[in-house]
């Protein structure tokens, strides 16, 4: 059955208070406790939380007060929430790390820590991790949260009950994962935990856990499971596998368990639960310790104990003077509310001197609490429950545990009791059931009233929980006491409801599991249906009083009837034989006739058996028989015994044996007083002996108790104290680690920063130095220790010794750049070593070689001087400003281009209002609009842009072409400095505007266009950018009209020959010209192109539209003439006056010499290998290359063999080029006819 503490009313929880939670306050609360061995697992664990998870966390760790902990240190390197130390009144945040102090107990209250001093009693235990548990439980309910780690002892068992009791969740550190597992195995123990995880997965399932539907929600609802058909079979399995009905169960309380089983399996809904039940067995098995969390502990409200002890003990014990008084703990969890009534009615028969036979009934549903509380063994965390005299007095120390003494472990039988099942038990004195009602419903909460109505004897008390009451059952109690509930019967009718009702006692008793007083063996009880059923087959033969079923061994198997006066239950062990529980006289012939039955398996008759009764004697008949045994059965006799009212002989019809027991009992009484007598005279001789060995004992006895119990609390102090020095060794071992993953780094970065090191103490002697110190000094391994003066190095023309003397005598830094014999440059640092504010000894040396460095300044000096230079010389000036806007620097060509000189300029920045700038529209240009101030305050590059800025000498504004650019450090984003550079381009603008005067008033057209290519570079149109007036008025277009336009969207006409012409002039840059047909305007134009800028080309247009008309007026001219000279019967060729080359030849020549069109005059004409002799171009042209008129000669020709008469003549032909055209005429027969008319007159070949 559940048995759970109500909340205190004293700490409020958080349901409780009157305003709702801050919005900051923490999803879930989550106590860590470690000791022993914890500091690795709080790592691991913290290593894998997030930062941001909305949980907080408070570390409770066994700290020694001597000690300044480091775990915020080595915390805040494993995670980055906030880790801080635990102050009082310090308001828990999420996302937040909270340590203990040393020397302090926290504990919690509306979620705000309170620290309390630690009370060092002497013998007693302090138990941090307990003491925050049970705290954080009562604050904070359901939103708590135990994570136990590694650590020894059992700190943190008790914590995890309390959690568990107030609907926490408790999470424990695997035992093969701890370094010390007594504390997770302690907690493990109880039963109650919820996951048993190594710590680096435990974050993930904290996470899960606190997302989870049923944690996460603000606010809960009663009915947060609503599906009655899923409860039912719920209760149904557990029911068939525990025997537990939970149906009239508090329903609040059955579905927060359930709730909190889903979101720690990761179950949102509940029909997925019943699944997950049915699936796995174990995890019913969980539920049913869920639903039945037991939280009790040594004296618990203490107050309750003290006000029974003073008012009631001791009248309750007194009036049981002729009988057993007896106690009944329902619903003992683990024992520790039944042993401590056991020794509250000890002490009180010790005070009192008054001792009674007490039995505590000491009962539970629940099998493996009730084995836990008859073993006795409970953990050493008990101590802080129980007062010191009493610890001591009533237990045993066992190593890291406390064994219940025997003489209080025999006054308590545990017994498994179903309370609202079981039959109650009777004659009891007093009933104490805590904290177990308030889980019931009404309708069962008065069937156990009842039931304790019916058990308890008159003015018997009843002790309840501090929240319970008797409730409509008042009129049966009386209340003693309000506030510890304890009342009094008032002796009504006693009855049972549902006809449960035995005079006798339970069915079910135990005494460590051992055996049971009136009922089946545990190893039987599943028989029992058996056993019985043979039973009564013999029962309806005979009617007796009491009737026993035994085995072989003489031990109870059942009982049937009224056992008083015929069994009594012995002090001590719990033994279920016949012969020592049965009366006195009752023994022998029972004994003897159990042994005969066995092994004759007849029936056997005693008759008139006399036994001594408190009003004198009774006759007793005695009967035994064997039970019908089947194969495999275990061997039964039934014991009969019944009083026989009138004394009566044996009936000789009877088929067994009668036996008179009183003579064979005389016989046997003078056999044993023989024996008696004989034993007893040996006896007394050793009595003796070991009375004197006993006092000798006792004495050696009482010291060594003393010296035992000094000897636990010295071991208990030892064992505390080493905890704590554990818990300091670890972070030591942490620190140790530290300082040697440091000395490592340390070696390394000597290793590997190229810088010779060089440590030394106050005696100049040397303690360290890395590898490249030998490039200084000449030093060996074996030279740490030996003085520094003993060394020699290399340096030249510098002591290091008087250096180093000096900076520890001034205590103050030295640097020095020093050179070494081969030519290498360091630079030596010696800085004092610190051993604590203004504290030195010895001194750290380094050498740092800046040969490159100084290479470099050389190199930077010379490159300075040029770009000095440069800078000094160059034509365009240059300003530079500080980053704000402050000029710093000029350079001369800035001076001459200002009109201002270098003290002008220096400091002055672009707002000086005498520094007038206007743009290329004629407005003022502010000074933060300067170039220079956009490029400091954008951090990008300015221009060029054309301002024009005012001249004193020149009384007026010249133009500027200025860039400004912004300088950055390395790393920076914000320009430090920025530099202007500008060119007077005054001049250049006047050109220009006059060149754009020109561009409008030239003749010829003129445009600019930008190409337009393809993705693979191949120019497909292009757009006008600018065209002149000439080019309007040839074309007809009009530039608003096709500025900005493509050539294409003007004239879509345009062939693609033409847009691949102009492309190729703005890609290549190379010029053409070309005359051009516009078919739209039905003009000749000639085209030169040419590249003005990249993608861009310009043209420059010619209207040759008359032109081409003349032209082709002369080609058509020309083309007659050259008709006409074709028709002339005579030579007639053209030739080029400087190449020689026949432009033209008439048919007639074509006749003779075949086409010589291309070729060379005097190859076709002459057959010759170069020019004629007799070539007459230098004659048809004067000094001046001018044609001087028509040159007439004859000559004969040898290809042909005639004679011609030649007429030259200087001539511009058709394409402009000057030509010599010839006439040659065939005069063969005429100089025949002459020579034969003349004779052989000679006249020479080459007449004019």
């Amino acid at each position: 059955m559940p048995r759970k503490n109500p909340r205190s009313s004293k700490i409020p929880t958080p349901a409780g208070k009157s305003t709702g939670p801050t919005p900051q306050a923490p999803a879930l609360y989550v106590a860590v406790g470690a000791s022993a061995g914890g500091l690795e697992a709080i790592e691991a664990f913290f290593s894998g939380m997030a930062s941001e998870s909305g949980l907080a966390f408070i570390v409770i760790q066994h700290l020694s007060p001597d000690y300044k902990s480091l775990m915020v240190e080595i915390l805040s390197k494993k995670t980055r929430m906030k880790v801080q130390r635990a102050e009082d009144g310090m308001v828990v945040l999420p996302d937040n790390i909270y340590l203990i102090p040393p020397k302090k107990n926290l504990t919690i209250f509306h979620g705000k820590l309170i620290l309390n001093d630690q009370e060092h009693v002497k013998g007693a235990i302090n138990l941090p991790i307990d003491i925050f548990l049970r705290s954080l439980a009562e604050d904070q309910g359901e939103k708590a949260v135990a994570v136990i780690l590694s650590g020894s002892g059992s700190d943190g068992m008790r914590g995890v009950r309390a959690v568990k009791e107030f609907g926490g969740m408790a999470m424990v550190q695997s035992e093969e994962s701890a370094k010390f597992d007594s504390m997770p195995r302690a907690a493990i123990s109880t039963g109650l935990v919820d996951f048993v995880l190594p710590p680096d997965e435990m974050p993930d399932r904290l996470l899960s856990f606190a997302k989870h539907p049923f944690v996460a929600k603000a606010e809960r609802s009663e009915t947060a499971i609503s599906d009655e058909d899923a409860l039912s079979r719920i209760f149904s399995m557990l029911r068939e596998k525990f025997k537990v009905d939970f149906t009239f169960y508090k329903p609040s309380t059955i579905t927060r368990r359930i709730e909190r089983r889903m979101s720690i399996n990761r179950i949102d809904e509940i029909r997925d639960y019943v699944a997950y039940l049915q699936k796995y067995p174990a995890e019913a098995a969980t539920l049913f310790r869920e639903f039945l969390i037991g939280v009790t502990r040594f004296f618990r409200d203490r107050e309750v104990f003290d006000l029974l002890k003073q008012k009631w003990l001791a009248e309750i014990l007194d009036r049981a003077e002729n009988r057993e008084t007896r106690f009944w703990v329902a619903g003992c969890s683990t024992g520790e509310e039944a042993y401590t009534l056991a020794i509250l009615a000890k002490e009180c028969m010790q005070a009192s001197g008054n001792f009674r036979d007490l039995k505590i009934f000491a009962t539970d549903i629940d099998r493996d609490a009730v084995q836990f509380a008859a073993n006795g063994v409970y953990p050493d965390s008990i101590a802080a429950d129980i007062p010191e005299g009493l610890l001591t007095k009533y237990f045993y120390k066992r190593q890291d545990s406390y064994q219940i003494a025997r003489n209080i472990r025999e006054m308590v039988v545990f017994a498994q009791h179903n309370l609202i099942k079981d039959p109650p038990f009777t004659n009891i004195d007093l009933i104490s059931c805590r904290n177990l009602l308030i889980y019931l419903q009404p309708l069962l909460q008065r069937k156990v009233f009842e039931f304790f109505n019916f058990s308890l004897n008159l003015r018997g008390l009843l002790i309840l929980g501090t929240s319970e009451t008797t409730g409509e059952m008042s009129d049966y109690f009386e209340s003693l006491d309000h506030k510890c509930k304890i009342f009094r019967t008032k002796g009504l009718v006693k009855h049972v409801k549902d006809g449960i009702m035995l005079p006798h006692a339970p069915e079910v008793r135990y005494r460590d599991l051992g055996g049971r007083f009136t009922g089946l063996r545990r190893e039987q009880q599943g028989a029992g249906d058996r056993v019985l059923e043979r039973f009564v087959d013999v029962l309806t033969e005979d009617y007796v009083d009491l009737a026993v079923i035994v085995n072989e061994q003489m031990e109870i198997v059942h009982i049937i009837g009224d056992t008083e006066g015929f069994f009594k239950v012995p002090s001590g062990k719990l033994s279920m034989d016949i012969s020592k529980m049965a009366a006195k006289d009752l023994a022998i012939p029972l004994s003897t006739g159990i042994q005969k039955v066995f092994r004759k398996q007849e029936p056997l008759h005693f008759t008139n058996v006399r036994i001594r009764h408190q009003d004198g004697h009774r006759m007793i008949d005695l009967r035994i028989k064997p039970l019908p045994q089947k194969k495999g059965q275990e061997a039964l006799a039934a014991v009969f015994l019944e009083e026989v009212r009138k004394m009566k002989p044996s009936d000789p019809a009877q088929a067994v044996q009668t036996y008179d027991l009183s003579r064979e009992a005389e016989q046997r009484i003078k056999d044993l007083e023989q024996e008696l007598q004989f034993t007893r005279e040996n006896l007394q001789a050793t009595v003796e002996e070991l009375e004197t060995a006993n006092e000798e004992l006792q004495a050696t006895n009482e010291e060594l108790l003393a010296s035992n119990e000094e000897l636990q609390s010295t071991n208990e102090e030892l064992q505390s104290t080493n905890e704590e020095l554990y818990s300091v060794n670890s972070e030591y071992q942490s620190k140790i680690m530290e300082l040697s993953e440091l000395h490592n780094d340390v070696d390394n970065l000597l290793r590997a920063s190229l810088i010779g090191q060089l440590l030394l103490d106050e005696n100049l002697e040397i303690r360290r130095f890395s590898p490249q110190l030998v490039e200084i000094f000449k030093l060996l391994d074996s030279d740490v220790g030996r003085p520094l003066t003993h060394i020699s190095h290399h340096l030249a023309n510098v002591d290091p010794i008087k250096i180093i003397e000096e900076v520890q005598k001034t205590g103050r830094m030295s640097e020095h750049e020093v050179r070494t014999m081969d030519g290498r440059w360091h630079l030596m640092r010696v800085v004092p070593y610190a051993v604590g504010p203004k504290i030195f000894s010895g001194a750290m040396v380094s050498f740092v070689d800046i040969t490159r460095i100084k290479q470099a300044e050389e190199d930077l000096r010379a490159s300075e001087e040029k770009h000095r230079g440069l800078f000094e010389t160059l034509p365009l000036g240059v300003v530079y400003h500080l980053a704000d806007g402050t000029i710093f620097s000029a350079n001369p060509a800035a001076e001459r281009i200002l009109g201002l000189t270098q003290d002008q300029l220096k400091g002055k920045t672009s707002m000086d209002p005498r520094w007038k700038m206007i743009d290329e529209k004629g407005a003022n240009v502010p000074g933060t609009e300067h170039p220079s101030s956009i490029a400091l305050r954008t951090g990008r590059i300015v221009g060029p842009v054309i301002r024009a800025v005012f001249h004193p000498d020149r009384n007026d504004y010249i133009w500027l072409s200025i860039t400004a650019t912004p300088l950055f450090r390395p790393g920076e984003k914000i320009p430090y400095q920025a530099y202007a550079i500008f060119d007077d381009i005054t001049e250049k603008r006047r050109v220009a505007q006059d060149y754009q005067t020109l561009f409008k008033e030239m003749l010829n057209g003129f445009a600019v266009h930008a190409v337009i290519c393809d993705n693979i570079g191949k120019p497909v149109d292009y757009r006008f950018l600018a065209v002149n007036p000439a080019f309007e008025r040839m074309t007809g277009l009009r530039a608003e009209d096709i500025v900005g336009r493509t050539v294409l969207q003007v004239l879509p006409n345009t062939e693609p020959y033409w847009i691949e012409a102009f492309g190729q002039v703005a890609l290549t840059g190379e010029a053409k010209t070309f005359d051009n047909y516009a078919r739209e305007q039905n003009k000749h134009f000639r085209v030169t192109a040419f590249r003005p800028a990249p993608d861009q080309f310009a043209c420059i247009f010619a209207d040759i539209t008359e032109q081409k008309m003349a032209e082709e007026e002369v080609k058509a001219a020309h083309d007659r003439l050259l008709t006409v000279l074709d028709s002339i019967n005579a030579l007639i060729y053209v030739a080029d006056m400087e190449t020689h080359e026949i432009l033209f030849m008439n048919k007639y020549g074509q006749n003779d010499y075949g086409d010589g069109t291309g070729q060379k005059c005097w190859k076709v004409l002459q057959n010759g290998s170069g020019p004629c002799d007799f070539c007459t171009n230098d004659k048809l042209v004067d000094a001046e290359g001018k044609p001087t008129g028509e040159y007439s000669w004859e000559f004969h020709n040898p290809v042909t063999d005639r004679w011609y008469a030649c007429f030259d003549r200087a001539i511009q032909w058709v394409d402009g080029r000057l030509v010599r055209l010839e006439s040659a005429f065939d005069i063969t027969d005429r100089k025949r006819s002459k020579r034969d008319g003349r004779g052989s007159d000679q006249e020479g070949d080459h007449e004019r």
